[in-house]
């Protein structure tokens, strides 16, 4: 399933983002990412003021500290080229969002049991960024106790995001390069390295994006000073922007 999951996805990221983005010749693509992360950020400032928040917790998630170090980051992803060419990127590739069909229908690639829905948060992104996003959700299980728990020891296996990495990169959009199957063995090494590379560089981003949006959606629970939430988006924040940080530091930023 995963490796259905991954050829659906790369052909998600074929479509034209251009037409989707209704724009113009010349025209560039703003990646929703760094967009989302901008205009979240004050209402996010707006909630961590409120006075149901504890000092502790405006100090661990202290949005000034978050904002230097979003920056610096989207600066060394520039600086060291990291592919950032924007696809249409589905954005929220969760188990929730994952559909299968009973039965795969004749005459279509198995492959074509995966619907996928919910296009709430789509948005032009780099393909990595859709693909991390969707690893993230592995360590997840919203129908558990803690919800808002990422549990890191899910995260995908380096088998396992072998074989999303393949079947992604066998199916997705090549009219200006060779086709993954006809490539060499050791050619297809390297691509494969190449998008894990890719994948851990715009990792990062996922958390940091989420641990923004957690705060906003913190608000109604905030203020009325619900003391247990039936999510609890605060810890979820606070889970989120603790793997953002881990994952910079892995990263040696």
């Amino acid at each position: 399933m995963s490796g259905h999951i991954g050829a659906r996805m790369a052909e998600l990221h074929s479509v034209d983002v251009a037409a989707v983005e209704r724009l113009s010749r010349g025209s560039s693509v703003e990646l929703g990412v760094r967009k989302n992360v901008h205009s979240w950020l004050p209402p996010a400032r707006g909630v961590l003021a409120l006075p149901g928040i504890t000092p502790a917790i405006r100090k661990e998630l202290d949005l000034d500290l978050f904002q230097s170090k979003w920056e610096s980051y989207m600066k060394w992803l520039r600086d060291t080229r990291v592919d950032a060419r924007p696809v249409f990127c589905h954005n929220d590739a969760q188990y929730g969002n994952i559909l299968r069909l009973n039965k795969a229908t004749e005459g279509v690639p198995d492959h074509h049991q995966i619907i996928v829905v919910d296009f709430e948060y789509a948005s032009p992104n780099p393909a990595a960024f859709d693909i991390a996003n969707h690893f993230h959700e592995w360590t997840t299980n919203y129908h558990s106790s803690t919800p808002h728990v990422l549990d890191q020891a899910r995260y995908p296996s380096r088998a396992e995001r072998r074989t999303f990495f393949t079947a992604y990169l066998a199916n997705r959009a090549t009219s200006d390069a060779p086709a993954f199957a006809d490539l060499s063995p050791a050619a297809r090494e390297r691509e494969l390295a190449e998008l894990e590379k890719t994948v851990r560089a715009w990792s990062p981003s996922s958390h940091a994006m989420w641990a923004v949006w957690g705060l906003v959606q913190a608000r109604e629970d905030v203020q009325a000073r619900i003391a247990q939430p039936e999510f609890d988006y605060v810890s979820y924040a606070r889970c989120r922007m603790a793997a953002f940080y881990r994952e910079l530091a892995a990263l040696g930023l």
